[in-house]
């Protein structure tokens, strides 16, 4: 398995994060710059600069590059989580639609687990809101990935 994202604070950097400490392979596509809302994407996140792209063309590339996407959201997916889910639907790509607001860690990471055993998912990309947009979404994401982890790797 693999996990992709765009590396963008919240969500995105919360995946790559649990899968390099948990020892499975990560990556993905950013915005030329390396850019972020916190500035420059560090260095020891392994996704590569998509040339003359931005965030919209990060997340497309990201969608089309996977097998599938766990959306993580708060409530209703909005902004760039919600144009996540645009493009998994006109690309015809399967998605898993996890709300944290419904669902407690455990049962988040069985639902992405059946996601990706149901579709055979080798990459997985992982997408949803951004710090400045909900703070709790790296601290839910992180907890559920590794609770994913310990069923696929």
């Amino acid at each position: 398995m693999k996990i992709v994202s765009g590396a963008q604070t919240g969500v995105d950097r919360a995946a790559l994060d649990a899968a390099m400490e948990h020892g499975v392979e990560a990556g993905g596509w950013c915005p030329r710059g390396r850019i972020a809302e916190d500035g420059i994407i560090p260095d020891k996140y392994p996704v590569l600069e998509l040339p003359g792209a931005g965030y919209i063309q990060r997340t497309r590339k990201n969608v089309k590059d996977s097998d599938g996407t766990a959306i993580i959201y708060f409530g209703k997916p909005s902004g760039g989580t919600e144009q996540t889910l645009v493009f998994c639907i006109r690309g015809k790509k399967p998605y898993v639609l996890i709300d944290a607001e419904v669902f407690k860690l455990e049962q988040a990471a069985n639902k992405i687990k059946d996601f990706v055993e149901r579709n055979a998912i080798f990459v997985l990309n992982v997408a949803g809101p951004r710090a400045s947009k909900e703070p709790r979404a790296y601290g839910y994401t992180k907890e559920v990935l590794l609770c994913l982890f310990k069923y696929v790797h």
